[in-house]
């Protein structure tokens, strides 16, 4: 098989595309042939060295394909089963090995590669409003990055709950496509915090360094910041004095494993998440498929904010 290895870390040219023996599944395991893998942010602070990883390996945490093998001790997964997973480094490759754990069906309304596109996206849209902050009728949310695959996600099942989204968005494109998501109103980085300041029930930030002082400005009395990502940089410490001052808010910084540690949390999130999409009621908006051998292009596009939507490479 073909895959992409990672032997050190760095820059996108780290990036080597490579034939591996096909893999053998041990204790637990599953072999997919991957349909599609997803490209992601985390993939791009494994490559740098952000999060360190023991080298040399395969990265890519997010994909889905048909099983071709199970090891020793897999029930409930079964050969020319079509599955998804995320969390699971080795995804960038023609076939992955993933513990059967992490892996959940995938019904026949949703295709393969819509599946991989969702599964951390997707999965962390469905954490993030259902557990982190439960978005109710009325409610006021903010979603930064409304354009991008993560945002036009949320702004989709902030609605769907019943409430007043507002996004960011850095050019007119992207505001389009924010209103086409269902954003009620779509602000500039510059103007958001004036505008919303103390009208916010909810901040969801996946862009971290440039948008967090806002944000807390944009929170009413009690308001929680949810900080899932970091696009634009880490956000310094943080004095808990801050929270005090504007108005006893609340901060987390969530991730998805913790979300989705227990399987039937796993296997409730992924239904939920996969029958909103094959009803329709949730619109994944797949901008760029790559070959496998283009992975460097994909996470240089993904990292310079030139896209918007999901990146998915195919083998």
């Amino acid at each position: 098989m073909r895959a992409i290895v990672l032997a050190a870390q760095g820059g996108p040219e780290v990036l080597e595309y490579v034939e591996r023996p096909d893999p053998e599944p041990g204790d637990g395991e599953v072999v997919v042939d991957v349909a599609a893998s997803g490209v992601n942010f985390i993939d791009i602070y494994h490559r740098s060295g952000a999060y360190p990883l023991q080298l040399p390996c395969t990265i890519g945490s997010e994909g889905a394909g048909v099983v071709s093998a199970v090891g020793p001790g897999v029930e409930g997964v079964v050969v020319g089963e079509t599955v998804a997973w995320a969390m699971a480094l080795g995804s960038y490759a023609e076939k992955a090995v993933v513990p059967a754990r992490l892996v959940v069906p995938v019904p026949e309304s949703v295709a393969p590669d819509v599946a991989a596109a969702v599964m951390l996206q997707g999965m962390t849209a469905h954490y993030l409003t259902h557990s982190t902050y439960r978005v109710q009728e009325g409610d006021t949310v903010l979603v930064h990055a409304a354009a991008g695959g993560m945002g036009q996600l949320l702004v989709q099942v902030c609605k769907m709950l019943g409430a007043t989204v507002y996004g960011t968005a850095s050019t007119p494109a992207k505001e389009k496509l924010a209103r086409e998501a269902g954003a009620d109103d779509v602000l500039t980085y510059q103007d958001f915090a004036e505008r919303l300041r103390g009208k916010v029930d909810v901040v969801y930030d996946g862009v971290g360094a440039t948008t967090f002082d806002g944000g807390l400005e944009a929170l009413r009395r009690r308001g929680l910041m949810v900080l899932y990502g970091a696009a634009s940089g880490p956000v310094p410490p943080v004095d808990p004095q801050r929270l005090n001052r504007a108005g006893s808010l609340f901060l987390t910084r969530p991730t998805l494993a913790d979300y989705t540690a227990e399987r039937d949390e796993l296997l409730w999130r992924a239904a939920d998440l996969f029958e909103w999409i094959g009803s329709g009621r949730v619109r994944v908006n797949v901008s760029h498929r790559y070959p496998l051998a283009d992975v460097a292009k994909a996470q240089e596009d993904l990292a310079s904010r030139r896209t918007t939507g999901k990146l998915l490479l195919i083998p």
